[in-house]
This record gives C-alpha cells, sequence and structure tokens, in this order.
C-alpha cells in the first residue's frame, strides 16, 4: 500500500473539512496522517506499523487488566516496538507541520489583508523542546514515559502515551481559534489549511496533487470563495463539484469545462470563452 499511495496525489476539500479547526483531535490527526502519507512512503509505513502494534498492546493491556495474563516482559516488547514507531511518526508530523505552517501563514495574511497571523501548536505529551530532536532521542523518552506510565495503563486497560493522543492547536493573533475565534476566523484558517496542502504536496513531491472540491464554495462568502478560486487558476487541475453554479464566480477562472448532470446524463455546456 505504502508503494502505490502517493503515485497520483489528491488534496480534496469538502464542507466536513471545517471539522478540521471545529471537530475533535482524532480528526485533525486522521486529516495529518491521510495528507502525509500521501507525501511519504516512510511515514505512511512508520504510521501502519504503530496503529497495528498499538492495537495489538491495547489487547494485551486489557489482558492484563482482567488478569488473564501476566507476562510483563511482552508489554515491555510491544512498548519497545510502539515507542520506536511512535518517535518516528512524531518526527515527521513535527517535520511537516513546520512545513505547512510556512505556507497557511501566507495564506491566511493574504485572505484577511495582513490582519491576522495563524500559528501552528503540535500537541504531545512530549516537551516542547524535545520535539527538535531526532527519532533516537524521542524512542527513549516514550520508553521512559511507558514505564512510568505502565500501571496506569494496566489499571485503565488501553495505552495513554504516544501520537495517537496528539493534536495540533491553530493559533489566531495569539488565540486558539477553536475555542476562541469567530466562525469567520474558524472558516479561513481551515481553508488556510486546507490551500497549504497544495503548495506543500509541490514542494515535496515535485508536481501539483489534483484538487477536489465537493460543494464547498456554497461554504464560503465572496472573498473567501475568490482568494480560493484564484489560489488554483492555471496550475492545478480542478474537479468542483456543486448543485447550482449561481454562488460560483465563473467569471475568474480561466475557460472552465462545465458539466451538467441530470439523471445519470452528463451533458457539456457550452461557455463564452470556449465559444471565441
Amino acid at each position: 500500500m505504502s508503494q502505490y499511495i502517493g503515485q497520483l496525489n489528491v488534496v480534496l476539500f469538502a464542507p466536513e473539512d471545517l471539522n478540521i479547526v471545529k471537530g475533535s483531535p482524532a480528526v485533525r490527526r486522521r486529516f495529518i496522517d491521510m495528507e502525509f502519507g500521501q507525501m511519504s512512503a516512510k511515514y505512511l509505513y512508520n504510521i501502519s506499523q504503530y496503529k497495528a502494534i498499538l492495537k495489538q498492546r491495547n489487547q494485551y493491556l486489557k489482558q492484563l487488566q482482567r488478569h488473564q495474563a501476566k507476562d510483563l516482559v511482552y508489554l515491555g516488547v510491544l512498548s519497545d516496538q510502539l515507542a520506536a514507531y511512535g518517535a518516528e511518526v512524531t518526527v515527521a508530523r513535527y517535520q511537516f507541520l513546520q512545513q505547512m505552517e510556512k505556507w497557511a501563514q501566507k495564506l491566511h495574511q493574504e485572505i484577511t489583508k495582513g490582519r491576522e497571523k495563524l500559528t501552528f501548536r503540535y500537541q504531545t505529551q512530549l516537551d516542547s523542546e524535545q520535539l527538535s530532536q531526532d527519532s533516537e532521542t524521542l524512542y527513549q523518552s516514550f520508553q521512559k514515559l511507558y514505564e512510568q506510565q505502565q500501571g496506569r495503563e494496566i489499571e485503565q486497560g488501553t495505552s495513554l502515551v504516544g501520537p495517537h493522543r496528539d493534536d495540533v492547536q491553530f493559533i489566531v493573533n495569539d488565540k486558539d481559534v477553536q475555542s476562541f475565534g469567530s466562525q469567520g476566523q474558524q472558516r479561513t484558517t481551515a481553508l488556510s489549511v486546507k490551500l497549504a496542502e497544495i503548495d506543500l504536496m509541490k514542494e515535496q513531491t515535485g508536481e501539483y496533487p489534483v484538487l477536489l472540491l465537493d460543494d464547498v464554495l456554497s461554504e464560503l462568502d465572496d472573498l473567501r470563495q475568490t482568494h480560493l478560486l484564484k489560489t488554483f487558476q492555471n496550475k492545478v487541475q480542478t474537479f468542483l463539484t456543486t448543485t447550482s453554479l449561481e454562488n460560483v464566480k465563473k467569471d475568474i477562472i480561466a475557460t472552465p469545462k462545465v458539466f451538467n448532470v441530470t439523471d445519470g446524463l452528463v451533458v457539456t455546456e457550452t461557455t463564452a470563452a470556449q465559444t471565441d
């Protein structure tokens, strides 16, 4: 799977992507894993291995909790493996988020005309200064945390340490936009983050991804819609689905191809630009 994924990179933007900002930490972790996994086969492999070992470890912790098992040596083996893959995942996430922040900041400032500054804050159980260290150092840090939390983990029957509990905070003008941002700020942040993927993928892979916009324009006001359309114009192959063209600024899209689908029948609409 890791060899297959990444051959054709795709960025999907749908109304539910606003939950990247407003939703739970699990939503943001899934977003990170899906997008970074497209750009790095190594990251995809490491996160897949991490999740597989995490599942095994949680199952064994439940057996220990219920006194169905007693072998702490096996738990130590699983903890060691989880620490190794967890360190690789954490280092990669931190580096990717730093790179994505660079692009998102630029886009956010353009949309808000310089009135707002967007920053990312990677929340993990490790100290912030540890995140810039290598994976071997983080591996040792995770090992210590598993040793410290072993009693609690057996008592609760689940793994309490690792990147499966991480989160990303989006900070606008020094305030957490999820808790204190307006609806407009939350939408702008989500838009900036999603659009940052396009430039980040180009930077990482050497080519732009295909952009899929699934009925998302109806969720954006004129300012954000215009900025979205201008961002990908003339550089990103884009497929846009919508139930109505009334709110779509077709005049700023160069020679769009419009297809109407009615009862399964696809008809090409002829635009003025195409007939010139």
